[in-house]
């Protein structure tokens, strides 16, 4: 008769220990060099200058704080004609960027193929060139008696601007028309990378569905790609226009007294005149303005969750 053994006692289960908790400090140490670099070159400089554009006195003497505010009205009431001409040179060189970097991203994007890579790096080819050399590059292309100002002179384009006050007789060069393709050429490049990065996620089967139900070309760009594009557009706007409102270089060495923007002023009062609290007094006013624009240009696009 088989006897029947009794099997062995089951082991005791291991005892697990709780899962370690991840240090609630580890995303705030990886946020400080960040904030860091932010205090540092950002946040104290600001508190310098705007202590700086309250003071009152000389270079020889130096200057104490006294929240002369007044200075803020000086500034502007003096040089508010410098602050229109920045905006307006600012406002038609984005203009003019999204007239020419709307197309071409749009063709990096649907319609480039194999050549997409070979154009993007043509786009961004320019950066490895110095600012002030491209700047200077301009004043060559624009010179008197060139072929560009010929061309211009042919087709009679000198005499339209002429009239609106963009040139000078048969000269390009010394004019706001000069400043201004200054200061498209050299932030197309910021207009052209979010277009093509909003454009390239677009589904292209929005357009084909678009194509089934009938619609032509010219509505499914006004319907589909170009409201889908809007992100891009109001990121390249904005990086066109704060930088292009602020610029001195164009302005400096493509135009003339008649055509220098509040960075101009901004820099004679810094390095020349030595009017420390009125260049930082232009300074604040100019961020202020900026940011006011920019809160309103964002609000009146509908894009606030987007960019």
């Amino acid at each position: 008769m088989a006897t029947v053994t009794e099997a062995p006692p089951l082991a005791p289960a291991p005892e697990r220990k709780p899962p370690r908790r991840r240090g609630r400090w580890t995303p705030y140490l990886l946020l400080l060099p960040g904030i860091l670099w932010l205090l540092v070159f950002f946040a104290l400089p600001l508190v310098y200058q705007a202590s700086t554009s309250v003071q009152t006195g000389s270079l020889e003497e130096g200057y104490k704080v006294t929240w002369h505010f007044a200075t803020y009205w000086d500034a502007l009431a003096e040089y508010w004609p410098q602050f229109v001409r920045s905006v307006a040179y600012a406002a038609a060189a984005t203009v003019l960027c999204l007239l020419l970097g709307y197309p071409l991203a749009y063709l990096i994007a649907f319609r480039a193929g194999r050549w997409r890579n070979l154009i993007m790096i043509l786009v961004i080819a320019p950066f490895f060139t110095s600012f002030l050399i491209r700047t200077l590059a301009w004043k060559t292309i624009l010179a008197d008696g060139g072929p560009v100002v010929g061309a211009l002179d042919a087709l009679h384009v000198l005499d339209v601007t002429s009239w609106l006050g963009w040139t000078s007789g048969d000269r390009v060069l010394a004019t706001p028309l000069a400043v201004v393709c200054g200061l498209t050429y050299n932030f197309l490049p910021f207009m052209i990378l979010p277009l093509y990065t909003s454009l390239e996620r677009i589904d292209p089967r929005l357009h084909e569905a678009a194509g089934d139900l009938y619609a032509r070309p010219s509505t499914v760009f006004r319907k589909v790609t170009f409201p889908l594009s809007m992100p891009g557009v109001v990121s390249g706007t904005l990086l066109t226009f704060i930088p292009a409102s602020g610029d001195y270089v164009n302005a400096d060495l493509l135009g003339s007294t008649d055509t220098r923007m509040v960075g101009n002023v901004i820099q004679t009062q810094f390095l020349r005149v030595l009017d420390y609290p009125t260049a930082a007094a232009l300074s604040f006013i100019l961020m202020a303005a900026i940011l006011v624009m920019v809160t309103l240009y964002i609000r009146k696009s509908g894009t606030e969750d987007l960019v």
